[in-house]
C-alpha cells in the first residue's frame, strides 16, 4: 500500500481524533483510509453522456400530465 502525506487544517485533524477515541474506528489509520474511501466513492460517477435522448425542457415537457386527460375519478369533496 502506497504511503501519502497529507496536511490537514486544524478541525479536520480534530474531528477524526474525536472520531476515534468515540470508537467509530479502531484507529487513526483506519479512520484516515475510510475517510477518504468515502470521499473517492462520491466523487466516481459514470460518464453516461451519450445516452441522453433530447433534451431537458422536451423530457420536462412530456413528463408533464394534461388535467383534462385524466382518468381518475374526481373527488366532490374541496381540498384545501
Amino acid at each position: 500500500m502506497p504511503d501519502v502525506e497529507v496536511s490537514l487544517p486544524d478541525r479536520i485533524d480534530s474531528e477524526i481524533d474525536r472520531l476515534v477515541s468515540q470508537g467509530e474506528f479502531l484507529n487513526r489509520e483506519q479512520a484516515v483510509e475510510e475517510l477518504l474511501s468515502m470521499g473517492v466513492s462520491a466523487y466516481a460517477t459514470t460518464e453516461d453522456t451519450d445516452d441522453v435522448e433530447g433534451d431537458l425542457f422536451t423530457q420536462m415537457t412530456d413528463d408533464q400530465q394534461d388535467p383534462a386527460a385524466m382518468t381518475d375519478e374526481p373527488d366532490d369533496e374541496f381540498t384545501f
